[in-house]
């Protein structure tokens, strides 16, 4: 059984950092997936491949692991730079702009 642990991305539709501090381990599909020829749906025999769960610090999660005996690679996470204004969001909106601004 191998799995991997990592610190989930923030989503394409959210500016927030909602759901991203836990660590998640997260078991690795052994098998392909089969499509149904009638009704095109993917489907797997490997029931371990939906389990997913949360842990608060990655500590915790490699010793998780590590106590049930599942080999796990751990991802680090890419850090982002923070982006800050100025003048923030208000800045878009100030009458004082020295360049031309149009959306």
């Amino acid at each position: 059984m191998r799995a991997r642990i990592y610190q989930p991305a923030r989503t394409a539709m959210s500016s927030g950092q909602a759901k991203t501090k836990s660590w998640v381990l997260e078991f690795v599909n052994d098998t392909g997936r089969d499509v149904d020829p009638l009704m095109g749906w993917t489907s797997s025999s490997d029931t371990q491949s939906q389990v997913k769960l949360s842990f608060d610090s990655k500590e915790a999660a490699i010793e998780y692991a590590q106590d049930k005996g599942i080999a796990a690679v751990v991802t680090e996470p890419k850090t982002r730079k923070p982006v800050i204004r100025k003048g923030g969001y208000g800045d878009n909106f100030a009458t004082n702009r020295r360049s031309v601004w149009t959306h």
